[in-house]
């Protein structure tokens, strides 16, 4: 007998001799095995970004000056080209290899109401704007009344004499409508934070020089204002409809009759049903007015007065716009939902953004500031949502509170897995569907939720997010984060984590990611921290076209990290 025969002998008796031995046990490990590998190539998937592009996400300049870092700026604003000044708005009869203008607030609602310019198949779509009230009453607003609304009001505030206008409501319709009036008719809105203290309110009104005030009966103290500030000449009370029998013209006795009051349903119902359907020509315009918003510090700390421009605004909006790759833009598909007030800059500059993508915007009073995303979300279903910090810690900690059983532990383990080492946002499977029952309830549709904007704000009260809280609500959601840093002359947001950022570390505040395309960042030497040839460490501070005054210290320490991204010290 060969060897080759000796060898196929002894393999013959080798399998025999196992299958021999086959029973139960063999059968259930096998199994186990052979279902662990089919699992392992069926759900595997290309990371959503290359992992090199989170390992360097922004670049320093080559020098450096004494007591202060390399300037940063991120990879889409690399050092020797320009920072994103504006929109790049193409007038009707520019050649399309032309340079457009940078735009302005004016150019957001064209956009909006002319939809969608690029061709394909969504050409021609156009956003909607809805107000939910309540948990099933949605109400949608018609793109041409809102523009109706946007001419007579802003004509009438410019006939009365007006030219800074204070805008004193919560997130709704008429705010738009009323900051977009001002942009149109050359007025200063003056956006204030909702829900104020009285004393706070006159202050915030002598501080901006207000002649004009837009707000809602109930909220807003008539007689006190009209006392303490003899310099308010209009007043335009937003009524519901329950109220509007009542006469909301009279000025309360011993303020004299110095203030015109009227309501904003009588000034709209009151012209021509053909009054203010086209929007005042393009050729022509004079420049925009300016707007401004008041930063809120820390209780028992004044709010701050910030003046931003047009090219501020138009800055901050090109660079949301450039930080969302183009496969996840926002666009008709999408309904956005501010669930922060509109006087936060991030906030309004988003949804601005939303606009000009032609995005379905909802407006909901409760949203102002809502610490509930379930509540906020009550009879619509957000695909893009803005919310904040805090918001966001009460989600974690109830959904937190859900998976308390070994199954729902390992299934958040496994969802947690596929975003930090795998580096892709978790699928629907069949495991997933136990999943499904724990997940927060955000919407009336489940699942629908893809993308959440959330931003600490310097010098509040904002609690702070770390990278594994972050990641928890990744997989909670099902909807990616980004987590951005805003401070108060910075219109939108100084740096925010890229899209397709999921990495956890050893943190008790996440990073922020790179400067955005319209901002650079840089640090000053600031008591302990200092900046060395290695180490870039001190005081942050931001220039750029989205910066009010062109430049500005944060007041708060920072360095930047590793992999480039801006984090507090």
């Amino acid at each position: 007998m060969g060897a080759f025969d000796n060898l196929l002998l002894s393999l013959d008796e080798g399998i025999t001799d196992f299958f021999a031995q086959w029973n139960i046990y063999s059968t259930i490990i096998v199994t186990a095995f052979i279902g662990f590998l089919t699992y392992q190539i069926s759900t595997r998937k290309d990371p959503d970004t290359h992992p090199m592009l989170l390992v360097r996400q922004s670049q320093g300049s080559p020098v450096r000056q004494p007591g202060q870092s390399p300037v940063y700026r991120g990879q889409s604003a690399p050092h020797g080209m320009p920072l994103q000044t504006g929109l790049n708005v193409k007038d009707p009869g520019a050649s399309r290899w032309a340079r457009g203008r940078d735009g302005d607030l004016r150019d957001v609602w064209r956009q909006a109401v002319a939809g969608v310019q690029e061709d394909g198949p969504s050409k021609g779509a156009k956003g909607k704007i809805l107000s939910v009230f309540g948990t099933e009453h949605v109400t949608e607003h018609s793109l041409d009344d809102i523009t109706r609304q946007i001419n007579l009001i802003g004509g009438h505030i410019k006939e009365q004499g007006g030219s800074r206008v204070a805008i004193y409501i919560p997130n709704s319709v008429e705010l738009l409508a009323a900051l977009f009036a001002c942009a149109f008719y050359n007025l200063t809105a003056v956006i204030l934070p909702f829900e104020q203290p009285e004393e706070d309110v006159i202050s915030m009104l002598r501080r901006s020089g207000a002649d004009t005030v837009i707000t809602a009966p109930g909220s807003f103290p008539f007689d006190l204002v009209a006392k303490h500030y003899p310099n308010l000449r209009q007043l335009i009370w937003i009524v519901d409809e329950g109220s509007r029998h009542m006469d909301w013209n009279e000025v309360p006795e011993g303020t004299g009759s110095s203030v015109n009051v009227s309501t904003w349903h009588e000034i709209i119902g009151d012209s021509p049903a053909a009054a203010g359907r086209e929007l005042p020509p393009l050729e022509g315009q004079q420049e925009p007015s300016d707007v401004i918003l008041f930063w809120q510090f820390k209780s028992g700390i004044p709010s701050e007065m910030v003046t931003f421009t047009a090219g501020n605004f138009a800055s901050a909006i090109a660079s949301q716009l450039f930080a969302i790759p183009t496969s996840q833009k926002m666009g008709p598909s999408d309904l956005f939902l501010p669930a922060d007030s509109l006087a936060n800059s991030y906030t309004l500059v988003l949804t601005l953004a939303a606009l000009f993508s032609n995005a379905s915007v909802a407006l909901n009073s409760v949203g102002t500031q809502a610490y509930d995303l379930a509540a906020a979300t009550r009879g619509i279903s957000p695909t893009i949502l803005v919310a904040t910090p805090a918001a966001l810690v009460k989600t974690h900690q109830e959904t937190a509170s859900n998976f308390s059983s070994l199954i729902a532990r390992n299934l958040h383990w496994l969802q947690t897995r596929h975003l930090t080492q795998y580096g892709v946002m978790p699928t629907a499977s069949f495991l997933s569907s136990y999943y499904d029952s724990l997940r927060p309830s955000i919407g009336t549709k489940p699942g629908k939720l893809r993308l959440i904007l959330t931003a600490e704000c310097v010098g509040s009260d904002t609690p702070r997010l770390s990278s594994q809280m972050l990641s928890d609500l990744r997989a909670y959601t099902g909807a990616r984060i980004i987590y951005a840093l805003s401070a108060a002359k910075v219109a939108g947001a100084v740096a925010q984590t890229l899209f397709y950022d999921y990495r956890v570390f050893e943190d008790k505040c996440s990073h922020f990611g790179p400067p955005l395309s319209s901002t650079e960042v840089f640090f000053k030497d600031m008591g302990e921290y200092k900046t060395t040839d290695g180490v870039s460490k001190g005081e942050i501070f931001v220039r750029g076209p989205s910066v009010s005054g062109g430049e500005a210290a944060l007041g708060v320490a920072g360095y930047m990290r590793d992999d480039n991204t801006l984090a507090y010290a």
